[in-house]
């Protein structure tokens, strides 16, 4: 089973809020996730808000789940 880090968009049109999930790559965005790892909220006016459990991030990291571009991106500004 391969299991992967990636975004999920929520939020109403044109206000995008990203959940940061641990989800099974069979499944879509809307599937089932094994776990909520944080947030990320790009439309902040000063600079974006990115919150997200860094333990949790990287015992799944260490479990073998494999981040997406946009999310390994994110953890690499967030000095993780």
């Amino acid at each position: 089973m391969s299991v992967k880090i990636r975004l999920k968009r929520m939020g109403n049109s044109k206000r995008p809020i990203y959940r940061i999930i641990v989800i099974d790559s069979r499944f879509s965005g809307k599937g089932r996730r094994v776990d909520d790892l944080g947030t990320y909220n790009p439309r902040r006016s000063d600079q974006p808000v990115i919150n997200f459990k860094k333990e949790s991030v990287l015992e799944w990291i260490k479990k073998g789940a494999i981040p997406s571009e946009s999310v390994r991106t994110l953890l690499k500004n967030s000095k993780v």
